[in-house]
């Protein structure tokens, strides 16, 4: 019933925010967050297809960097005026990284060309690996991911340096609830060690519910998020239906990721959880003097 976690065309998913809508009601969804990678540009398009039937919660994920790996945070309810000119910057920032990897890849000998990204839309690492699937350089995603674009891998550039702290902080100046994304995946220190600094930092809630958190994770999480009074949110983390793989023989990765797509809906998350939130966005706003 509830998926805090989306993304379109305008960073890394595959679905146009109107048929991101359009999948998501069919799916049964009552209340969807467009939480694209720095960038807010998909929200009026899905606000707009999605009518009376889906209500869409505004949301943005924050690439920071934490620890030299990469930590998303998850931002619902910002102030748009706000919050839109220091993403600009975010931006930016990512359509360098993207063109430092695009001529790591032709030193490499794997040249390809960028699709032209318009306005605020957010590149990305799939991006890239659309492109070397294009050029005939590889027969699938993954296998860009596992060859040049993971994360030790040789055409890999980190993200320019911006702290979790700092991502934090600039979503709470914009009336945002910060949310940890995925604390699970995080490889850049345990979430018992991290997870204590970013509440200080003034994070107010966890991802709690995701596909690739394991029950005993899920349980972990919702004890520490009730005994530190943060926020509780989940979300499919969904970029698109799976795609077809180029014919022949899937390798092991491509297995795993076929095994870990959820769609919209399939975790079955509870509406209630969307109560707690907009409580704590609400009561963030109030004391910026935002309203809306």
């Amino acid at each position: 019933m509830l998926d805090l976690h989306s993304h379109t065309t305008f960073s890394d998913g595959t679905l146009t925010p109107a048929a991101l809508v359009a999948a998501a009601i069919a799916a049964g969804v009552k209340a969807l967050a467009i939480t694209d990678h720095d960038t807010l540009a998909g929200w009026d398009e899905a606000i707009a297809a999605a009518g009376d039937e889906l209500e869409i919660v505004p949301g943005v994920e924050l690439s920071t960097v934490e620890n030299g790996r990469s930590l998303h945070i998850l931002g619902f309810y910002p102030h748009r005026a706000t919050l839109e000119p220091p993403l600009v910057e975010r931006i930016a920032g990512r359509h360098r990284r993207a063109q430092q990897m695009v001529e790591k890849l032709a030193e490499l000998g794997f040249p390809v060309e960028l699709p032209a990204m318009r306005g605020h839309m957010a590149p990305g690492r799939p991006h890239i690996a659309a492109a070397l699937v294009k050029a005939g350089h590889v027969g699938s995603k993954r296998e860009a991911f596992d060859r040049w674009l993971g994360d030790h891998g040789p055409a890999y550039v980190q993200y320019e340096k911006f702290s979790a702290a700092e991502g934090i902080q600039l979503l709470r100046d914009c009336g945002a609830v910060p949310v940890w994304a995925h604390p699970c995946l995080f490889k850049g220190s345990t979430v018992t060690a991290l997870l204590p600094q970013l509440v200080e930092a003034g994070l107010m809630g966890v991802e709690v519910y995701h596909p690739h958190h394991s029950p005993s994770d899920v349980r972990r999480l919702e004890d520490y998020c009730h005994s530190h009074g943060l926020v509780m949110t989940g979300g499919s983390d969904y970029h698109g239906p799976p795609e077809t793989q180029t014919p022949g023989k899937p390798g092991a990765a491509e297995k795993r990721q076929e095994k870990q797509a959820v769609g919209l809906n399939q975790l079955n998350i509870s509406l209630d959880l969307l109560t707690p939130l907009r409580q704590a966005a609400t009561t963030l706003g109030q004391g910026l003097g935002h309203h809306g």
